[in-house]
């Protein structure tokens, strides 16, 4: 159902390319991935309507209501096609799905904003993929002018799993990273965090954000890893345990004693920000910490099984900016222990070129119609 609504979009997309002419100003952003807009396309966004150019804006959502509504059908389909077909600059922060088949106007700028930073787990043509998949993402990956990454040094990394040229990289850094570093940044996320979770003020939060497994059961095995008990006896109740579960993490119960759940938690910059350390296995969330120096564990007790399905760029244990550890003991003991600063700068140095919470405007100068 999915590909004919998406083939719908194209054949929509095409016909008001050949019959309406470009808007001047006009914008158009694609958020498949992460409609609340915490990421980089959301901070290009704000800067490109902070120049009053006109922002045009398709998500998951509008695809998801769609399908449910005539009126949001009508919007999605005939007025989102036509206005992205009439855009000056696209902009996206994932694969979307019709690209390959959209005829853009030789003029137009695409810019892929990918929603991760640095490099870590292999990603997009870097992958093993079925063979109709890489063909739909090297068809879309065609149509892109420009791919963004967030230092010199993973942008040969970002030409391989897009299929592009080196030239067509932009090493210009995450815009997304730019309120990370923002100064205040930590009080204003801690007020949001603490409005909605008030028992957390004043604790040292720790956050456990694992990535998702392939199967139910191994997900489910997420969770039953978490030794609350064990976490009271080394940290006391001056600490609290938050755990954020991966979108695609789907558990049939969702009970946890003695630890506060922040997986609804719409904001995980806020959640970043707020936090002192993190215990992660695989996830990218161990880039935003990284950037802002904060102790990382790595809680990778099925690496040689994640390893075999979905690999990494590098040699894991070397490459991540922390101690790995095979049980959940084992990681909380490493909590407690004094961080390796120089393999977190070593980590952070080359995955970050800036730190000046000036990326977005990089990529509006180089990226926007002018």
């Amino acid at each position: 159902m999915k590909r004919l609504l998406y083939a719908f979009f194209a054949l929509l997309f095409n016909l008001s390319r050949a019959v309406f002419p470009l808007k001047k100003g006009r914008v158009a952003f694609l958020s498949m991935h992460n409609e609340a807009l915490h990421d980089s396309l959301g901070a290009v966004m704000e800067e490109t309507a902070k120049r009053g150019f006109e922002t045009v804006l398709l998500t998951r959502r509008d695809l998801e209501q769609a399908r449910s509504h005539p009126l949001h059908a009508l919007r999605f389909f005939f007025v989102g096609a036509r206005k992205l077909a009439t855009a000056e600059a696209v902009f996206l922060n994932d694969n979307f799905m019709p690209m390959g088949t959209l005829r853009f106007r030789k003029e137009v700028r695409v810019t892929q904003l990918w929603h991760a930073e640095g490099v870590f787990k292999k990603f997009g043509l870097s992958m093993p993929q079925p063979e109709d998949v890489r063909a739909r993402e090297l068809a879309g990956n065609r149509k892109l002018t420009w791919v963004v990454c967030s230092s010199r040094a993973v942008a040969p990394y970002y030409a391989e799993a897009f299929g592009v040229t080196p030239a067509q990289v932009l090493p210009l850094g995450a815009p997304r990273a730019d309120c990370l570093l923002q100064p205040g940044a930590k009080q204003a996320a801690q007020r949001k965090l603490f409005s909605a979770f008030p028992l957390l003020s004043g604790k040292r939060l720790i956050l456990y954000a694992p990535t998702f497994r392939d199967t139910d059961t191994e997900n489910a095995a997420l969770i039953r890893k978490i030794d609350t008990a064990a976490f009271r006896a080394r940290f006391g109740a001056d600490a609290a345990l938050l755990v954020r579960l991966h979108p695609q993490i789907h558990p049939a119960e969702r009970q946890f004693a003695d630890v506060t759940d922040v997986t609804d938690f719409d904001d995980v910059l806020s959640l970043v920000l707020a936090c002192d350390a993190l215990i992660t296995d695989y996830s990218s969330i161990c880039m935003d910490f990284a950037l802002l120096e904060k102790p990382c564990v790595f809680f990778a007790f099925d690496l040689e099984r994640y390893q075999a399905s979905r690999d990494f760029y590098f040699d894991y244990a070397s490459y991540v900016p922390g101690p790995v550890a095979e049980t959940f003991d084992a990681a909380l003991d490493a909590l407690k222990a004094p961080a390796n600063r120089e393999k977190l700068q070593a980590f952070r140095s080359f995955n970050f070129d800036y730190f000046d919470c000036e990326n977005a405007k990089r990529v509006a100068d180089r990226c926007l119609p002018h």
